[in-house]
């Protein structure tokens, strides 16, 4: 099978709305299906404990599932971790950027993690989406499932768009359908920004670390995103 060097940036409209475990999921599931699908977290903040590439790897029980290409200490945005990290730690974009493309690359199907929201500050003067737009990668974008999305959404499909990102859907995790707002909102917002709405159940995870959360979101992630991936690859029935 050949995706012919897909790219796509799984981001978010903020940070811990699920983009490592849709990640996890999604390079997951291709991998399964035979495709060389690997993940690339471009900069992890708040490390350790945080290891988003870690819980990709687990996730696929492979250590090349994933690849993280900077780990920085501070739970900060990237660009201010690390001048709080001190004189010796450097971050510049045009590096990153370089980085990236080598690694991008690589793979037959490349996942690229976003860090937190579009606009948090990566390096220099320049933030994740410029990361996005600069590799050419598609998008699918994470959210929340509950009230409150519909504006933060709608303002990020706009802030892609607006870039020339081919957004390719919305991913609504943690779905419970147990408010009004949760169940009205993938219809909602898929009239509001024109693409197709997906949804990932919330898991009982009883204190279960992310990796296993990820590998439960495996199992139930809808047909349709493996489509958003590598259509020519994937019909209703699968490849």
């Amino acid at each position: 099978m050949s995706a012919n060097g897909t790219r796509i940036a799984v981001v978010g409209t903020d940070t811990g709305v699920g983009k490592t475990v849709v990640t996890a999921a999604l390079t997951a599931r291709l991998r399964e299906a035979g495709l060389e699908a690997r993940a690339v977290k471009p900069v992890q903040t708040g490390y350790p404990p945080d290891d988003d590439a870690r819980v990709v790897e687990r996730a696929c029980d492979d250590p090349d599932a994933a690849t993280c290409l900077r780990y920085l200490e501070p739970p900060l945005a990237p660009r201010v971790a690390a001048q709080r990290q001190g004189d010796d730690v450097s971050l510049d974009y045009e590096t990153v950027l370089a980085d990236c493309e080598r690694e991008l690359e690589a793979g037959e199907i490349a996942l690229l993690e976003g860090i937190g929201g579009l606009r948090v500050p990566l390096a220099d003067d320049c933030e994740v989406i410029d990361l996005v737009a600069d590799l050419d990668c598609a998008a699918i974008l994470v959210s929340r499932s509950g009230l409150g999305t519909l504006n933060h959404t709608a303002l990020s499909v706009d802030a892609l768009e607006r870039r020339g990102i081919d957004v390719r859907a919305i991913v609504l995790n943690e779905y419970a359908g147990e408010t009004v707002a949760e169940r009205t909102n993938p219809a909602e917002l898929e009239r509001m920004t024109g693409l197709p709405v997906e949804t990932v159940p919330r898991l009982e995870s009883d204190g279960a670390d992310s990796a296993t959360v990820a590998a439960g979101v495996r199992d139930s992630l809808p047909a349709a995103v493996l489509r958003w991936v590598a259509p020519s690859e994937w019909d209703d029935t699968g490849p």
